[in-house]
């Protein structure tokens, strides 16, 4: 974000963060105006957040109750007995909030969050919504878990068959990594017995470090950290106290959210017993055993371990699967289970949380989830989160919080067999069902071709489910497009239709999955599906293919590739100043633990996605706190960041996709000794958070440019010709390091360019970026390197180039005057400049300390925004500002005068007397304007007012010259200037090219 933003509640999306309207055509009067409820609020369950803070980030200051934010360095104590006393200030508070509104609150949170989940009407969410201590309001939204050589050999952490050879050896081997570390895995549950989670039984406290028992009904753990896990013992469906062991020390499961929703349990269990395998998969891919056999449908592949598999497992589970196997649109992970579990794992003592689970392109950097794990994060935990599995297409990635770290799904050697033509044709692709080294050949078919009569083209090129016809399939192998159905029902329908084999290709470039199909299946990409087709069309009934149990193409494939399924930056969202994602880890094909019944033998299985990468790097980080217990969480990504590594595409060349890579793959052959790392915490994020949302969320916080962030990567969402930034790093290793910097089309300097340190010690530094050819309106990427000390230190970079650096604001008075406004171009060439307005500010209210006092001290006010609108500002202004004097302004955007109903919202709720929302290119429609008398100690007078800017206006309103001959980097002033005003205030824009960069001019007429 460019440092000229403003920083008002204008830019600020509130319809995304949260879940009461009069019209002034000019000059209205008062009407009573009931209060908007959300468009999509019905009555319904939700998460109503207040904005106290909850434990982690509490500072002080209510009487008898001490900080209990811990110190850096430390995690938080969810159970002494000060933090006991704020929880119950806190569910106190809650419970009063909740009773004014007349709901009963089912769930509540205090740790991470401070809030409760409930079930509302649209009216109770609207009046949660206005209430000035309630942060959010939000629908407890259903979300879905994120769906060779093994991947902790290809890591380089050892053989998963002897342990050594690699990084477990440094650590002292595979039974200190991750020692002393607990896991907490939120997502589908865990299967107990699985030997990835055996451990001994669990006995009253013995051995130093060994988990215990303690009355009965709770697990203690003694951590490195010098810390406790205390978890409780559950008693559920399936699941009693001989399911925990020293190994698995935690297993709890929250449904309340899933069953106010109607959510039907039958077929899973209620309990924290696994019935989907997501979860038992996720958790042993983190810090499974070491050295486990495993088997899928009878065949053998070796021994597996996790990542950090001298770390204990914590399972939180808060999704259920719903009766069909084989999709996820009927399972549920409700967002208030979700947010119960996160504030659990935090309040029992985790020290790292996996969350494989996601709702799509994040919107927001501050969703229920994205506020759960700032929690988290202040309190200590490390969180990895999934990037999501909607690549590969832009701006598709999930979770775009910087508190967390963010990872991608990237390829590794996997099991392979080969498709030939007798043309030549050969294509190597994933396949553990054409038995190895063996070659099946036959006549082949395509799906597309040979649909049965009645079912569509379409569905049978895809192998649904009966669309195939059996007299033309009979026998053949059958090639399948990927998409849509699950891969497994596709060959299930090439067997039931009479098919002897299926070769599974992709229509687009995306990930290859060694599922176990019904028939013998390799599954090639996209880039072999036309060649194949159009032999098979060409030759007719006489085309053959071969399939062939290994890769006999003479070509290894190239690894890590990035997944296709792999969601992809950048995040659109809030100023666009955080890349996204961090890094990416080995997520296709990964074998694992998956689910059994309570007498049914262990399972494993292969899955694919970012929900199988996420866990790699919680295992990283496991591994990290097990050699230095007490590393922030900042300081884990950063290590995990900047010694990453570039991936490569189907060629093997490197590549340096920012926004799909993140940083780069992880290797954690370095990640132990980065050199230097950015640390940041709970104040730096909550700048951040002020600085890129634009309001004061936090007291006693300064707002930050959000490109000054102190994290290990730097994004400038809106580069207006130049733009510097700070960064601060501390040396984990002494020495002197050298910065290069490379943005192709943007010059980068570096101030100082080289920096001598001790371990421990920190120094500032920036980096000046200034457009030298690269286009606008389009990114630009590259890195940041500091080299010494034998290390290298590399940071990705995204700018976003614009045409100008312009004041936001500008102000004048009197009936006829002009003012100069400098602007600085970001490109060399004509900027032409385009004036809209000035528009009369019409007084909507006049108003003093009595006004709205039959209504809680709010009046609402109906505007009508005509189509066209550039800006539309609503203010309120009193005669007096002084202390106790404070009124709130709150716009909605509703459906019509008699709908209320709104589609988003806006508020300005300081503690000031002067308010105002200002809102750029605003919806054609109605809109709402509240204003709220908060508090008084005195009489006094107030004004709401609403000022629409679009083309022309009054008082002439004239920049000269109204085309600027630009020169980058070089101040260019103009004049503006107006005439033949009346009395009152007027709001005007310029604007700058075809950017979206503008000046809001304000004149006042005494």
């Amino acid at each position: 974000m460019g440092r000229s933003s403003v920083r008002a509640a204008a830019v600020v999306t509130l319809a995304a963060l949260f879940t009461g309207t009069a019209t002034a055509s000019f000059g209205s009067v008062p009407e009573e105006v009931n209060t908007p409820t959300p468009i999509n609020a019905e009555d319904g369950q939700y998460i109503v957040l207040l904005k106290d803070a909850p434990l982690a980030t509490y500072e002080g200051g209510t009487s008898g109750i001490q900080r209990t934010k811990p110190d850096k360095g430390t995690q938080l104590d969810a159970n002494s007995t000060n933090s006991k006393k704020y929880l119950a200030h806190l569910k106190k508070q809650q419970a009063d909030v909740a009773a004014e509104a007349g709901v009963t609150p089912q769930q509540s949170y205090g740790v991470t969050v401070n809030g409760f989940s409930a079930a509302l009407t649209a009216k109770q969410v609207a009046e949660l919504s206005a209430d000035k201590g309630v942060l959010g309001v939000f629908p407890d939204e259903i979300y879905h878990p994120t769906a060779a050589v093994p991947s902790t050999e290809f890591l380089g952490l050892g053989s998963n068959t002897t342990g050594s050879g690699g990084i477990w050896d440094a650590v002292g081997g595979v039974s200190e990594a991750g020692k002393g570390v607990v896991v907490g895995v939120i997502d589908t549950g865990i299967a107990p017995e699985n030997p990835s989670f055996a451990g001994d039984q669990l006995k009253k406290k013995g051995a130093q470090g060994v988990p215990y028992t303690e009355n009965g009904d709770t697990i203690v753990f003694d951590k490195a950290d010098g810390g406790q896990f205390r978890g409780p013992i559950t008693i559920a469906q399936s699941w009693d106290k001989r399911h925990y062991n020293t190994k698995l020390i935690g297993a709890q499961y929250f449904s309340a959210g899933a069953a106010a929703s109607g959510f039907d349990f039958s077929y899973d269990f209620l309990s924290p017993r696994d019935g989907d395998g997501h979860g038992s998969h996720t958790a042993s891919t983190a810090a499974g055993n070491f050295g486990v056999d495993a088997s899928v449908e009878g065949i053998g592949f070796g021994k597996i371990s996790g990542v950090a598999p001298a770390a204990k497992v914590a399972a939180y589970k808060a999704c259920y699967v719903g009766p069909d196997d084989l999709v996820t649109t009927d399972d549920i992970c409700a967002g208030s289970d979700l947010i119960a579990a996160i504030d659990k794992a935090v309040a029992d003592g985790v020290d790292v949380i996996n969350y494989s689970i996601g709702g799509g392109a994040a919107s927001t950097v501050l969703s229920a989830d994205d506020y759960a794990f700032l929690g988290a994060a202040a309190a200590g935990v490390f969180v990895a989160v999934s990037a999501g599995n909607d690549g590969p297409g832009a701006s598709t990635a999930d979770h775009g919080s910087p508190w967390y770290t963010t990872v991608a799904a990237s390829t590794i050697p996997t099991y392979e067999g080969t498709v030939k033509l007798p043309n030549g044709f050969q294509a190597a692709g994933a396949s553990v069902t054409v038995p190895f080294g063996k070659e099946l050949t036959g006549p082949v078919v395509y799906a597309g071709d040979i649909a049965k009569a009645g079912a569509a083209t379409n569905e049978a090129a895809l192998c649904f489910l009966g669309t195939l016809d059996p007299a033309k399939a009979a026998g053949k192998t059958v090639i399948c497009d990927r998409g849509t159905n699950a891969r497994v029902e596709k060959s299930q329908e090439v067997k039931a239709a009479g098919g002897t084999a299926m070769i599974l290709v992709n229509v687009t470039a995306g990930s290859l999955d060694n599922d176990f199909h019904s028939v013998p299946t390799v599954h090639i990409d996209a880039q072999y599906r036309a060649a194949l087709l159009d032999y098979v069309r060409t030759a007719g009934a006489g085309a053959t293919a071969t399939l062939v149990g290994d890769n006999v193409t003479g070509k290894v494939t190239p690894t890590p590739q990035i997944a296709g399924f792999s969601s992809r930056g950048p995040i659109l969202a809030d100023g666009r100043d955080v890349i996204k994602p961090d890094v990416s880890a080995p997520g296709v094909a990964i074998l694992a633990a998956t689910h059994n019944g309570p007498k049914e033998k262990p399972t494993f299985g292969f899955k694919s996605g970012t929900s199988m990468s996420s866990p790699q790097v919680a295992g990283l980080g496991a591994l990290y706190l097990g050699e230095e217990p007490l590393a922030s969480p900042a300081k884990i990504k950063s290590a995990l960041m900047t010694t990453a590594y570039n991936l490569v595409d189907a060629n093997g060349q490197q590549t340096a996709d920012t926004f799909a890579q993140g940083a780069g793959h992880v290797d954690p052959k370095r990640y132990f000794n980065p050199g230097l790392v950015y640390e940041n915490g709970i104040v730096d994020w909550a700048g951040y958070l002020e600085g890129a949302l634009g309001q004061d969320y936090f007291d006693g916080v300064d707002p930050i440019d959000p490109s000054d962030l102190n994290i290990a990567s730097i994004g400038i969402g809106a580069l207006a010709g130049t733009q510097t930034v700070t960064r601060t790093v501390t040396a984990t290793t002494a020495g002197t390091y050298t910065a290069s910097v490379n943005v192709p089309g943007v010059d980068a300097v570096v101030e100082p360019a080289t920096l001598e340190l001790k371990v421990g010690e920190s120094k500032s530094f920036t980096v000046t970026f200034t457009t030298a050819g690269a286009s606008l309106e389009q990114w630009a990427t590259g890195f940041l390197t500091w080299t010494g000390a034998g290390n290298t230190v590399r940071s990705p970079i995204a700018v976003y180039p614009v045409s100008a650096d312009a004041p936001p604001t500008a102000a004048g008075t009197g009936a006829e005057g002009d003012l100069d406004i400098t602007v600085t171009p970001g490109f060399t060439g004509q900027l032409p400049l385009t004036v809209l307005g000035l528009a009369k500010a019409d007084v909507l209210i006049e108003g003093n300390e009595k006004t709205g006092e039959a209504n809680g001290g709010t009046t609402n006010v109906l505007v009508q925004v005509p189509k066209g609108i550039d800006v539309a500002k609503f203010a309120l202004n009193s005669s007096v500002d002084t202390s106790g004097t404070d009124l709130d302004l709150t716009v909605y955007h509703v459906v019509s005068p008699t709908d209320l109903r709104y589609y988003a919202r806006w508020q300005s709720a300081t503690a000031s007397a002067d308010e105002a929302v200002q809102i750029t290119e605003p919806a054609e429609g109605w809109y709402v304007i509240s204003a709220n008398v908060y508090a008084f100690t005195a009489p006094f007078t107030w004004t709401a007012t609403s000022a629409l800017v679009g083309p022309g206006g009054v008082g002439a309103l004239t920049a000269d010259p109204s085309t600027l001959a630009a020169q980058q980097g070089q101040a260019a002033t103009y004049n503006l200037s107006w005439s033949g005003l009346d009395k009152g205030s007027y709001l005007g824009v310029v604007r700058y090219g075809d950017s979206q960069v503008r000046t809001v001019v304000s004149v006042d007429v005494p």
